[in-house]
């Protein structure tokens, strides 16, 4: 999880729209730098840099390198804790940094990967259905898995796996749920909505009875 990224950081005093816009067309997006005992700072930070690592296979679990002006020290390791991105255009607005020490045990979301095609699907018919997607764990940074892996081949209808089923280093990583809990099954089909069969009014009564309602609805239609 950890890459030789050394990405290049400002200091920023400014806030609300207008520095934020000013940012943008250079750019660059606001973020906030803190954790591991040091002072919350203000930054600015290039958008496509981040925006590449949380596109790559370790997303926002990757550890790289944040380098700040006039700083004496050695740049910081830092990850990605939070980003928000624009609902609309997609682009990315802001995002959290953590320090972190490669000595100290961090907790981070890590998502799951389901291997291989259930025989309850290939050839039953069923559907797979992934209840978690990621799941919280305890590690030092340099022990953050990619992927927790779950090997979901052997499942049939009605089969599950579960948080105990998942493929990790178990002296190393420490998941923070319970192991009972679902991860992924694979359910029966849905049943096929029979065609509705249409009922025969007899002529009387009942003719003149059902007339109404044909009248309303063909006044919604025209409506």
């Amino acid at each position: 999880m950890i890459k030789d990224i050394t990405i290049n950081a400002n200091t920023r005093d400014g806030v609300g729209k207008g520095p934020t816009r000013r940012l943008r067309v250079q750019g660059m997006i606001p973020a906030a730098l803190y954790g591991e005992g040091g002072s919350s700072v203000a930054i600015a930070v290039n958008a496509k840099e981040i925006a590449n690592i949380l596109r790559s296979e370790t997303g926002h679990n990757t550890i790289f390198k944040l380098s700040l002006p006039h700083n004496d020290g050695e740049p910081a390791n830092v990850i990605i804790k939070d980003y928000q991105v624009d609902p609309v255009r997609g682009r990315l607005l802001h995002a959290d940094l953590l320090r972190l020490s490669m000595t100290t045990a961090t907790r981070v979301s890590v998502s799951i990967e389901a291997l291989g095609e259930p025989v309850g699907v290939k050839l039953e018919g069923g559907i797979l259905e992934l209840q978690l997607r990621e799941i919280e764990v305890e590690c030092l940074p340099g022990d953050i898995p990619e992927h927790l892996k779950v090997d979901v081949s052997n499942l049939h209808i009605g089969d599950h796996v579960s948080v105990a089923d998942l493929v990790y280093d178990r002296e190393k990583v420490k998941l923070l749920v319970d192991e009972h809990q679902i991860v992924a099954g694979v359910l029966a089909p849905r049943m096929i909505e029979e065609p509705t069969v249409a009922v025969e009014v007899p002529e009387g009564e009942g003719a003149a009875a059902a007339e109404p309602e044909v009248i309303k609805k063909g006044k919604a239609d025209e409506e």
